[in-house]
């Protein structure tokens, strides 16, 4: 039977269906899963593996191998751009490669993806909001869900259908570099959280225009790794030795809620669970995550990570897919990968061919993947118009942005001299920090470590202060600290600077070597003195408590520096929490609530207000 004839039997079937019918979620969903089995019914090996199968833009050997090979799915990583990173290019960049796939025989469209992990962060001009482990410390399921939803209107004006989003790791170790990508070391914050975040994303229908799908990682366990067994010798990429019973309780919690909301894709993770690689893992991946928790969504793969499964490349292929693996990451051989979406294409075909991957796994694969597809619309319109632009960075976006650095600011100390008196005569603001937009945006910002300088559109922490003091003031800056000693208070900013996975991997949480001259230098001077860390985790600040008269952990808040403004001249009374135990020194790292001996500096659920 023909696909034209079967597309005639449904509609006939629809049309004697009743308006009520027609309309309710079942029957869409039974509808759609009809034209899936019909569609793959009618599909090559080569386009269903092409479905399987995601490229980043940056390393198509030519465009028109999205028609070669029946891509189905694109992605742009960290810092991977049109040649003009601007909203209205994504939308072009978008719309040309969505036509090479709709060129091909069955016009099936892609789905493209990308890490809009704290904003649209790719973006030049986007609103970027605070990290995870900031909206963490808020706490507030409303404002996570509504962070989400401005986000997904940001991506879904710049053409694409899909974020890398939420991470749902548990971090136990302050060490990893990934730790501001997790909510919290507490498994219940966890899961709260990413559901609201899921639900933002995607809402009650994955066919709306200002929703995308949502993306729950890393799948499992990646926020335990051991120290020492990552790559490089530090902890990313690790290795997790936790029994089931823990595994299941603590990190498998928050999936199986994401599971139970809807979230339509599930990326797996790096690290290896009691040393056998996530990436491989039938048991973790077919048979808890599908069969007993009932995902129906796709589960894909992170960047290149089937690479890490074995030396052999072919046999990396067939172990993930038959571990269950539905869409592959494949970046291309120019990322420093050494295997191409073109070598994974034709290996993966003999592998079905020989038998060692079963046509049945791939058609359950590409079935999910093609029912996501339907469910978002993509085949009914599968290219994307330019109307909604100015939603990228509007004003309203970025108010929401500043209520949400408002709210994840947690005031670890404070002796009487906050708020602020918006007349006092002079501040002095010291460190660098202080006036680095890239600084305070940390890595997955523009690009994948991040950077420095004014990298994209915001307001520093400087700039937040000048316009919240009065007429009657002034404000000074100075990398150095090394202004007149005259003014009345000083505004210390010290960190972090940005990172991400692997780099930003640390065997210590002290403050640099120019920080620490910086505050010893300034506190020599005798005048009041508030500290502000910017950074991605809780960092060794012990020694310098009893100098200083405030301290706030600002994390990275994003473009909006003018929300810690908020807070410093009381415009905002600090509400938020810290979700992360705050170590005395590095002897307590990993330090997390439950030790069996626990007396950190600051204790989970610590923070305090006016």
């Amino acid at each position: 039977m023909t696909l034209f004839i079967r597309i005639l039997y449904l509609e006939l079937a629809l049309a004697i269906l009743s308006p009520d019918m027609l309309h309710s979620q079942q029957y869409k969903d039974k509808i759609i899963s009809i034209k899936v089995k019909n569609l793959v019914a009618e599909m090559t090996l080569d386009e269903k593996i092409g479905q399987m199968t995601q490229v980043d833009h940056r390393y198509l050997e030519q465009k028109s191998d999205i028609k070669t090979y029946f891509l189905g799915s694109l992605l742009s990583g960290g810092g991977s751009a049109p040649d003009t990173n601007n909203p209205r290019s994504w939308v072009r960049m978008y719309n040309e490669y969505q036509g090479l796939a709709l060129d091909t025989r069955l016009a099936i469209p892609l789905i493209y993806g990308i890490d809009a992990v704290h904003g649209h962060n790719n973006v030049y001009g986007a609103t970027i909001f605070p990290h995870n482990i900031g909206l963490g410390c808020s706490n507030d399921e409303k404002l996570v869900q509504e962070i989400s939803e401005a986000t997904a209107r940001e991506v879904r004006a710049t053409g694409l259908d899909w974020t890398f989003a939420p991470c749902l790791a548990v971090s136990q170790d302050e060490r990893w570099g990934r730790t501001f990508e997790s909510y919290s070391e507490n498994t219940e914050i966890v899961t709260r959280l990413g559901i609201a975040s899921i639900k933002g994303y995607q809402g009650n229908n994955l066919d709306n225009s200002n929703l995308v799908l949502a993306c729950a990682k890393h799948y499992v366990g990646d926020g335990n790794t051991i120290f020492g067994t990552g790559i490089n010798g530090g902890i990313d990429r690790g290795d997790v030795l936790v029994d089931e019973k823990e595994l299941r309780s603590k990190y498998i919690k928050p999936f199986r809620s994401a599971v139970e909301n809807g979230v339509g894709s599930i990326m797996i993770s790096y690290n290896s669970w009691q040393s056998k690689k996530l990436h491989g893992h039938s048991y973790l991946i077919n048979d808890i995550l599908k069969n007993e928790l009932g995902f129906s969504g796709f589960v894909v793969s992170d960047w290149a990570a089937i690479d890490d499964i074995d030396e052999d490349y072919k046999t990396s292929i067939i172990t993930a897919i038959n571990a269950g693996i539905d869409m592959v990451m494949v970046p291309g051989e120019h990322s420093n990968k050494s295997h191409s979406y073109i070598e994974f294409i034709n290996l993966l075909k003999e592998s079905v061919l020989e038998g060692s991957v079963s046509i049945n796994r791939i058609d359950d694969a590409v079935y999910r993947i093609l029912k996501i597809k339907y469910s978002m619309g993509l085949f009914e319109k599968p290219l994307k118009d330019y109307k909604k632009l100015n939603e990228v960075g509007s004003s309203k976006n970025r108010e929401l942005a500043r209520e949400g650095v408002n709210k994840s600011v947690v005031l670890l100390q404070n002796n009487n001299i906050l708020p602020i008196s918006k007349n006092i005569k002079s501040i002095l603001v010291a460190g660098e920090h202080g006036h680095d937009l890239g600084y305070q945006c940390g890595g997955w910002s523009i690009s994948w470590q991040g950077g420095s300088g004014n990298t994209t559109i915001g307001t520093t922490i400087l700039d937040g202060i000048r316009d919240n003091i009065g007429n009657q003031s002034s404000v000074s800056f100075s990398k150095n600290g090394d202004e007149p000693n005259d003014h009345d208070i000083i505004i210390a900013v010290v960190g972090e600077t940005p990172y991400a996975e692997m780099k930003g991997d640390s065997e210590s949480l002290e403050l640099s070597n120019k920080d620490k001259l910086l505050l010893e230098r300034l506190i020599k001077t005798g005048k009041p003195i508030v500290l502000i860390l910017i950074s991605g985790r809780p960092m060794i600040i012990t020694p310098y408590l009893e100098h200083v008269d405030a301290v706030l952990a600002a994390w990275l808040p994003g473009t909006e520096g003018s929300g810690v403004a908020d807070l410093l001249f009381g415009d905002v009374s600090p509400t938020a929490k810290l979700s992360f135990s705050w170590p005395r020194d590095m002897s307590q790292i990993p330090i997390n609530y439950g030790d069996k001996t626990y007396d950190p500096l600051f204790p989970l659920g610590y923070g305090l207000t006016y």
